[in-house]
Order: structure tokens, then sequence, then C-alpha cells
């Protein structure tokens, strides 16, 4: 007798401790963790506000510059079976974060981490995202590294070209700042139903369209030597000799390739007595801006305003945009400008986190991501 009692308690202790062993098994596997990649304090920034929307801490780990400018990551607490966010904002130095990036996602890789998840608000090299000439997609080139460091999904937003989407073998949500850029309108503007959305150039039409259909305003499109020389290239079409080649093979005789030639100067829509709101998703070399700026000046706007998703804002942007005649420039916080803003008053902040900490909370519980894509048109 004595024997079974001995047996049925040791079997029920065992089975017991089995049971809470699985449990907390399973509830480490369930949960998540939230890292910044960035060795910048600026940086880290957009990764405190989600985290805080999320009511999580942010992991634990120590990323930092060698003295000869290697990229070192530690990773401090365990991830052994968690699904991980890396969150990066992409500072000026562009290079040193994709290291940054790829380290870490390769070190939690390392570290058994479930799914490894990158929460990449501006996506860097996006422009690079066509063949030029003798160049190479340096795009297509990033995401194949980002797969082969362990990343298994990534959020950003609003791509350069959403076709870049396929460049990847997991998958990609592409945000939209937008939303938030048309509340800063409607909220911010006075007297915004006077205003007009301005596409730069005929490449922005598209997106100028989506935010002026929404709004219920008018649409004008600048076309002409104002228009940006990013499409020249785009295509390799200045690439081809613009002569025969009489030494080459006489049964084949090609067409002269003739050279594009920009038309005049035209606005195509009535600006006058208006404000002048241009929309765009990147903000870095202000000269095109300024430029159009001065067109609707002359063409009768009395007040302009920039609305872009990511203020890249380089170089001498901050000085450029504080003498020209823009009124306003109008940013997400995807990329750190703080030091832009003390130079510039001009340059306004729109948060975003919001939307970037909700789409982590839905892809951890499984649910849907389309709440966040309503009213969202294809052309946005």
């Amino acid at each position: 007798v004595t024997l079974k009692v001995v047996v049925v308690f040791f079997s029920t202790f065992t089975n017991n401790s089995a049971k809470r062993h699985s449990s907390r098994m399973n509830v480490a596997k369930s949960g998540y963790r939230v890292f910044s990649a960035n060795s910048t304090a600026a940086c880290t920034e957009l990764a405190k506000k989600i985290t805080e929307r999320l009511g999580v801490e942010l992991g634990k780990s120590v990323v930092f510059q060698e003295p000869n400018r290697e990229t070192r990551v530690d990773v401090k607490e365990s991830v052994r079976g968690q699904t991980i966010f890396i969150i990066q904002t992409i500072p000026r130095d562009v290079n040193t974060a994709i290291m940054e990036l790829l380290i870490m996602a390769y070190a939690l890789k390392t570290s058994c981490a479930k799914n490894i998840i990158g929460v990449i608000p501006y996506f860097p090299y996006s422009k690079q995202c066509k063949m030029r000439k003798r160049g190479s997609i340096v795009c297509k080139l990033l995401a194949s590294m980002l797969a082969k460091a362990g990343l298994t999904h990534i959020i950003t937003m609003d791509l350069h070209q959403k076709e870049i989407q396929g460049f990847f073998s997991f998958p990609v949500d592409n945000l939209r700042a937008s939303p938030f850029l048309i509340q800063y309108i409607q909220e911010e503007i006075p007297d915004y139903r006077n205003a007009i959305i301005v596409a730069k150039s005929p490449a922005a039409a598209k997106r100028a369209q989506s935010y002026a259909e929404r709004l219920r305003l008018g649409l004008a499109v600048i076309h002409g030597e104002a228009q940006c020389a990013e499409s020249d290239m785009a295509d390799g079409r200045h690439s081809p000799p613009c002569v025969r080649n009489t030494t080459g093979h006489t049964g084949l005789e090609l067409p002269l390739m003739m050279a594009k030639e920009k038309p005049p100067i035209t606005v195509v829509g009535d600006v006058g007595g208006r404000i002048a709101i241009i929309v765009d998703d990147i903000i870095d070399d202000v000269g095109d801006f300024v430029a159009a700026a001065e067109i609707l000046k002359e063409r009768g706007a009395y007040k302009i305003y920039i609305m872009a998703t990511h203020g890249l804002l380089s170089a001498d942007a901050p000085r450029l945009i504080e003498e020209s005649a823009i009124d306003e420039v109008v940013v997400t916080n995807t990329v750190p400008h703080e030091v832009q803003k003390l130079q510039c008053p001009k340059i306004k902040t729109v948060d975003v986190s919001m939307i970037l900490a909700e789409a982590i909370r839905r892809i951890h519980n499984g649910e849907s991501m389309a709440y966040l894509f309503r009213n969202i048109t294809v052309d946005d």
C-alpha cells in the first residue's frame, strides 16, 4: 500500500511539474521583444515612443562602434523561441545603420529567436531600385542581405516604389503616412479648403491625386524644367550613342537615338490666390522644391506648404528652406531631424509611432493588417 501511494504521489508530482514546465515554455514562446539597433541616442527616440505605446520595455542590448569603426552588437537577454522586432531608424550615416541592423539580426538568429521582424520606417537605397546604364539595383542587393542575415518580415513606410516589395523573399508591410499628413492639413492649415494639391513633377501626379481626392481639393502639376531629373536616367535611354556606328555590321541599320528634351515650364492647373500644398514621399535635396515654390509664387499662390513622409534634409537643406518662398515643411519622424529643426523653424514633425506600434501588435497577435490600410488608394 505504501509503495502504491509513493508511486501515485511521484506520478502526480511529475505530471504537474511537466505541465508547469510546458506552460512556462509556451509563455516564453508566445512572447515578443522589441530592440533598437541604433548606436546613437537621437535615433532611439522613435523606438522609445513605440515601446511606450505598446506598454513594453525596450530590449537590453548594446550597439556601438569599435575604435576602428567596426560595429559591435551584444544582446543582453535570452530571446530563444521568441518573436523579435528590431526598430532601425536611418540617420545620415546610412551604411553604418545598415550594418547595425544586419549584425543585430544575425546575432538574434544565432541566439535561436523564432521570428525576426525588421521595423524600418525609411528603407534606405529605395531610390536605387531601377537599372541605370551600367549601374546596379542596390535595393535588391539590400533585400537579399537582410534575408540572409535572418529577417523573416519587414514593416516599412511609403516605399519610394511599391514594386520594391517584390525584391524580398518574405512578407513586407508597406504602411502609409498619408492619413497623418492629411489630418495635419485639416487641423493645422487655416482655410485649407482654399488649397490646391501640387505635384512637382508628372511622376508624382498619382500621389498628389490621391491626396486631392481624399481632401476634396483641386490638383495642379508642374511640368518642364523643374521636374526631377531622376527619370532621365532610369531606363538607360541616354546610354546608346546618338550616331550610327559605321564600323559595325553593315547589314544592320538602327534608327537614330534622339535625345529627350524637356518642354518649357508649365503649371497645369490654376494656383492663383490659393494655398499650394506640394506632396511627395522623400525630401532630401530641396533644390527642386525651392524651384517649384518660386514658380508657384509667380503663378499667384500666396502660401506654400510641402508634405513629405521622409525628411532626410541633407546638406544645406535647412538653410535653403529658410531662405526660400516655402512657408512650412511637414515631415514625419521616420528619420531623425531634430538638428535640422533647430536650424530652420519652418520644419514641422508629425508623429507616426502610433501606426508602427499598432502594426507590431497586430502581427504579434496574428490579426489582420487591413484596418491600417482602410481608405488608402492604390496610387497612394
